[in-house]
């Protein structure tokens, strides 16, 4: 009887964590699918960010076009999408680099500054030149004997 009853608690315990977050996590996975519009900035599982640009119908498949830069629409499977992003993040990201200095005027413009670059780390102002020399030059093949 106490084995009985220790399978029943130990099913109880997975049960409770393992099955019923999956399951919580399954049914906020649907709510975000059904609720892509035209027009919502998305996030795929594959990592690419696009925004929605039509919706096909379900008997087709229910997939997405999803333009992710000008001029390029890609069809992606709505199960596909891991997220919509939501437009406060990017507005908040704005605001911050729309802040001045208490030591800045009105009326003068914040210049545009530069990242400082590590002290190991030189600047590369030609194509063709390389921060690491002894890499762009091939190796003589080692002599075999």
């Amino acid at each position: 009887m106490t084995g009985l009853l220790i399978i029943v608690l130990l099913f109880g315990l997975l049960w409770f964590l393992m099955i019923r977050p999956q399951r919580a996590r399954a049914q906020e996975q649907q709510r975000v699918l059904s609720s892509v519009a035209p027009g919502d900035e998305i996030l795929t599982v594959g990592g690419i960010y696009g925004i929605v640009q039509e919706i096909e119908p379900d008997e087709d498949g229910g997939d997405l076009v999803v333009e992710i830069a000008d001029g390029i629409h890609v069809r992606v499977a709505r199960k596909a999408v891991a997220t919509v992003v939501k437009p406060e993040d990017e507005n908040d990201e704005d605001e911050d680099e729309d802040v001045l200095d208490a030591d800045d005027a009105p009326g003068t413009e914040v210049p545009a500054s530069t990242p400082e670059l590590p002290d190991r780390v030189e600047e590369v102002n030609d194509e063709k030149e390389t921060v690491n020399p002894g890499v762009a030059t091939q190796a003589a093949p080692p002599d075999r004997s």
